[in-house]
């Protein structure tokens, strides 16, 4: 039996491991972590069609300018000297273009809902069992350029043939009468649908135990041995491992141990924040404030509440000012309803791992004839978990993909 190690424990790099374990490869999930935690744990748990416009985006800048130095903020820049992150920055500038959306639009269409069946057909095989609901998302807005936004976005959805509907307020109080006289109205995306991700992730792991899969917790990578165009093992503070392929999927370090291959792979870690909430909340649909960028999740036992980009370095640093940010677009936009201070106190964060282009980079390289890499899917990494293991199998096995993979290339940006 072929030997292939995954490095990375979050959701693309278990997910990739599962079709590997259903492809018959020997498999190995190797992680820095105890994988009990970050972004694959603590997400909004969104599975988005809806989500076709990628990060990089006409105007993205202009409000990010505005944002980026106030530390409270929905998206916010720690002022820092990080060569990597200036790079970086200067990719996404060029990247955020009416044409770049254009060009990822239908690709990010095609996973997403590529990877909404695939956790249907998981669910479907009782292999184990996980919380899967698909009531649609609300993107709410209160202020009438958020509106007029969101009804032009509404606008190419139906398009692009996805299942929208416009709700007035009147509407909108009907399906989630908790929302408060502030929220102007909606948009109701039934195309998607949502999950309970540490659930997911700790049944996921249980059956790829049970599978044989080998988990090495705690070796956080230092070094490749390569001959020719082959790695041939990796190397951690303690031990030796070698494999037949190798998987590289560890979210927002992933840069960083590219670069050790010599491979250009700009990702930056862009935190978020979540808290969860396991009292009655009245919250049943789950919803993205769209003003204050936060996403409200009702989970299988509590709510959860999530949101902010900040890109601070890869760190899970808590900053007070930003749980109390969310905390307080919660309190606008629900009646009668308050995230308490103990709550605040139980925030944590994890880091999306952000491409340039809004893109996610998922296949071989030209480089080694066996690697694989992915990573870089920014918020959208719970939503194309399973397609993103999927197309690794593929890639890892040589065989014809479930999709055009060229503007998923790793090399793009070299």
């Amino acid at each position: 039996m072929k030997k292939v190690i995954v490095v990375g424990g979050g959701i693309s790099g278990l997910c990739s491991a599962y079709y590997l374990v259903k492809d018959g490869w020997e498999v190995t999930v190797l992680d820095q972590t105890k994988i009990d935690s970050g972004t694959s744990y603590i997400n909004a748990g969104y599975i988005t069609p809806s989500h076709f416009v990628p990060l990089a985006a006409p105007g993205i800048i202009t409000q990010g300018l505005k944002w980026m130095l106030n530390s409270s903020s929905p998206f916010y820049m720690k002022p820092r000297w990080d060569m990597d992150f200036f790079k970086w920055a200067l990719l996404f500038k060029k990247s955020a273009t009416a044409s770049n959306v254009e060009r990822a639009l239908p690709v990010l269409k095609e996973l997403n809902l590529k990877s909404r069946t695939l956790y249907e057909e998981l669910l479907a095989s009782h292999d184990f069992d996980f919380h899967y609901e698909r009531k649609g998302v609300l993107m709410a807005y209160c202020s009438e350029k958020s509106e007029k936004e969101e009804h032009e976005v509404a606008e190419r959805a139906i398009k692009e043939g996805l299942e929208v509907s416009i709700l007035s307020q009147e509407d909108l109080r009907k399906v989630q009468p908790v929302l408060s006289d502030q929220v102007r109205g909606a948009v109701h995306y039934k195309c998607d649908a949502h999950m309970t991700p540490n659930h997911f992730m700790e049944e996921l792991k249980g059956w790829l135990q049970e599978q044989g899969v080998g988990f090495k917790l705690g070796q956080k990578v230092e070094d490749f041995s390569i001959k020719g165009k082959q790695i041939t093992s990796l190397k951690t503070h303690d031990n030796n491992y070698e494999a037949d392929e190798f998987v590289l999927a560890s979210g927002s370090w992933t840069s960083k141990l590219a670069a050790t291959l010599g491979l250009k792979i700009p990702i930056q870690g862009g935190k978020g924040y979540s808290m969860d909430v396991k009292r009655p909340t009245g919250i049943t649909l789950p919803t993205i404030l769209v003003d204050a960028r936060m996403a409200i999740t009702p989970m299988d036992g509590f709510t959860r509440f999530a949101g902010t980009m900040e890109f601070s370095g890869n760190n899970d640093t808590i900053q007070k000012k930003r749980v109390m940010a969310l905390s307080n677009a919660v309190k606008a936009h629900y009646r009668d309803f308050t995230i308490l201070p103990e709550e605040q106190d139980s925030a944590t964060s994890g880091l999306r791992p952000v491409s340039p282009d809004g893109l996610p980079f998922i296949g071989k390289t030209t480089k080694y004839k066996n690697l694989t890499l992915a990573a870089g899917h920014a918020m959208m990494g719970w939503s194309l978990g399973p397609i993103t293991g999927k197309l690794v199998s593929q890639e890892v096995n040589g065989s014809k993909t479930s999709m055009e993979m060229a503007l998923l290339s790793p090399e793009r940006f070299h």
